[in-house]
Parts: C-alpha cells; sequence; structure tokens
C-alpha cells in the first residue's frame, strides 16, 4: 500500500491519517512510500477494506 493512497483516502492530509491510526504525523512522514506492513493490516481493518494490504510491496 502507498503511503500517498492512504493519504489520499483520509482526505489529502497526512495529519488525518496519522490521527486515524493514533500515530503522529512525523511517524507518517519516515514510512517513506510504503506504509510498514503491519499498519497496512491496521488501515485495512479501520477503513472496512477500502485500503488493501499488499504484503508482497511491503
Amino acid at each position: 500500500m502507498k503511503t500517498e493512497d492512504a493519504i489520499k483516502h483520509f482526505g489529502g492530509k497526512k495529519i488525518e491519517l496519522a490521527k486515524a491510526l493514533k500515530i503522529s504525523p512525523s511517524a507518517v512522514t519516515m514510512w517513506g512510500e510504503e506504509i510498514p506492513l503491519l499498519r497496512q493490516y491496521q488501515l485495512e481493518r479501520i477503513t472496512d477494506g477500502a485500503l488493501k494490504a499488499d504484503p508482497i510491496a511491503a
């Protein structure tokens, strides 16, 4: 899962993505292009599958 796609899902703001995960925006910045796999699974769950984890890309 691309960080950019998750940010777009949450309204195009990094801070909204961070709030959804209950982490700091700076933590999101540290991910780079791909979201860490465990965060991907968390996002898949909290978005009811709107965002899908991609274990191969991670």
